[in-house]
């Protein structure tokens, strides 16, 4: 048997080696446009802000690698451009001298990867705008930003991963920056609220935010930098432009190949990456895959799953029943110092589909014990079913800690676990670690409590008629108040129940939330409708930055 792969990278190039390792006799051909095989492209801006010196660090695995430990037939400079389905042949072309020729399979595993969104935008091809989606670009863009005579100022278009990494690492090489972004927020799988805080920190870091702003035009001025024109009629200087206005599947062979694609204009597969054609597998950023949490089928360029697709591919061809289980969005970007993850799906995603009886908790837990010297406060939001406690989906922000709890639910969301699960989850506790009642834990019996009817939640979006009591000591009232709020301390509320309305309901606020569960539980007791109002003052200052007059 033969086996052509097109592509290296995460998808490609973990399904050779896969495929080797299962198979010594199979003939496998593995061809890669580009100059690297094998290469980690989520390390390129971290290349160009001089974190990762050595661009040969970036570089994976090389073709006599392949050819060494696998007895792989690699061709790097070597472009698919055609397949012929009925045939079995896919047309190869040598991207140096553009000759022809035609190779034969048994076996297709498309791993074309994604192409950069670039919109025919008039000056988009002026010298200094850059992708950067190969090493190639990471030294184009080092090199431009090294060259004599060179300004300071740079403007990056896209507030996603690659747009923020390079924003931080310009910023860390000394440019001042601009973030442009067509949305209202940035890190545009994050619920708003929770892109709040991130932004707060880009405005700390002296970084301009130009959001729900669209580029229109670049032009080169008279000095010979550029200039960004958006819709709003702002313009901004630059001496550096980076585009990171996303991607979008590469499916020029699918195409040719006559292959299905999907809804998302990716190409569709099954749970063994087979595609219409069951002699051609496809993986990575290029395919359709089904999220797990909504069901639905949805695109995903990250390399984690590409990485499984490949080796799922390769057991499939080999005759292995491995399935594919599907994505769930588990992504992470660390900026300034500061870390904010996410799992499964989002509030506006859910609403955007249709969904009704969720529910979520904002909660605000120190990432390791808080006697212990350092602890720092994680923001978190967990959504979940009302009917079963099914956890549909999580976000995190802080300083330390996120990665590990973001992980745990990322692990209880793909084995269909409740929030009675995570509030049960035996985890690893020293107090230079964690907690007792660890943050992951800590959000499940919160979780937990409202769906037991012990805490239910309110949210400040959701402030109608209900009277909003305030729990806290008057020093924190004093240094930010709520209006129309009753104040009555804690630790006075049983002394003081009398002066609590019982016409309507009680939406009942301190800090975080801890002393407002107190006092709803209190409240509750003595058959006053009372509710939590999730995440307290945090949360407030979260969705809204500037204190309430």
């Amino acid at each position: 048997m033969k086996v052509l792969i097109v592509g290296g990278v995460a998808g490609g190039a973990s399904c050779a080696a896969r495929l080797r390792r299962l198979d010594e006799r199979t003939e496998i051909v593995m061809v890669e446009r580009g100059p690297y095989v094998s290469y980690a492209n989520c390390g390129l801006p971290y290349h160009v802000g001089g974190v990762i010196e050595d661009e040969a660090s970036l570089l994976i695995a090389n073709p006599q690698l392949f050819r060494d430990q696998f007895a792989i037939d690699v061709r790097t400079g070597t472009e698919a451009v055609a397949v012929d389905a009925k045939s079995k042949t896919v047309t190869l072309r040598d991207v140096a001298s553009g000759k022809e020729t035609s190779e034969r399979y048994d076996k297709l595993v498309l791993s074309p990867g994604a192409v950069s969104v670039k919109p025919p935008l008039p000056g988009i091809d002026l010298p200094g705008i850059f992708h950067v989606r190969t090493v190639p670009d990471a030294r184009a863009i080092r090199g431009w930003i090294g060259g004599s005579g060179r300004g300071r100022r740079a403007v990056v278009v896209g507030g996603g991963f690659i747009g923020l990494e390079m924003v931080e690492n310009l910023a860390h090489q000394g440019l001042s920056v601009t973030l442009v972004e067509l949305a209202d927020q940035i890190l545009t799988p994050l619920d708003v609220e929770m892109a709040r805080p991130v932004e707060d920190l880009l405005r700390r870091q002296n970084v301009t935010l130009a959001l729900g702003e669209g580029v229109t035009r670049f032009e080169q001025s008279e000095a010979g930098g550029l200039r960004v024109h958006t819709k709003s009629g702002a313009v901004y200087s630059a001496d550096l432009v980076i585009l990171a206005l996303g991607v979008r599947p590469d499916t020029a062979l699918a195409k040719s190949a006559g292959l299905v694609l999907g809804d998302r204009g990716g190409i569709k597969v099954d749970a063994q990456m087979r595609t219409s054609d069951p002699d051609i597998h496809a993986v990575g950023d290029a395919v359709e895959v089904r999220d797990i949490v909504t069901g639905s089928d949805t695109l995903l360029a990250l390399a984690g799953p590409a990485n499984r697709q490949g080796r799922i591919a390769a057991d499939a061809i080999t005759g292995r029943p491995s399935r594919f289980r599907g994505v769930q969005g588990t992504a992470i970007i660390g900026l300034f110092g500061t870390t904010a993850a996410w799992t499964g799906a989002s509030e506006k995603s859910l609403q955007r589909l249709g969904r009704t009886g969720i529910e979520k908790i904002y909660i605000y837990p120190n990432h390791h014990a808080r006697y212990y010297p350092g602890a720092k406060t994680i923001a978190m939001k967990l959504l979940f079913a009302r009917e079963d406690g099914r956890i549909l989906g999580a976000q995190a922000y802080g300083e330390e800690g996120v990665d590990r709890r973001i992980d745990v639910i990322a692990t209880l969301i793909q084995k269909g676990g409740t929030v009675y699960d995570l509030e049960e989850a035996e985890l690893c506790y020293a107090p230079q670690y964690g907690s007792a009642k660890d943050a992951a834990n800590f959000a499940g019996m919160v979780a937990a409590n409202v769906l037991r009817n012990d805490m239910p939640v309110s949210h400040w979006h959701e402030q109608g008629s209900s009277l909003l009591l305030d729990v806290r000591e008057p020093a924190e009232v004093e240094a930010f108040a709520i209006p129309g709020a009753q104040h009555i301390p804690l630790k006075q509320l049983r002394a003081r129940i009398g002066e609590v309305a019982r016409d309507r309901p009680v939406d009942v606020v301190c800090r975080s939330g801890q002393r407002a569960y107190l006092a709803t539980r209190i409240l509750r007791q003595h058959g006053i409708e009372a509710r939590t109002l999730s995440g307290g003052i945090l949360s407030l200052q979260q969705m809204q930055p500037v204190a309430p007059r």
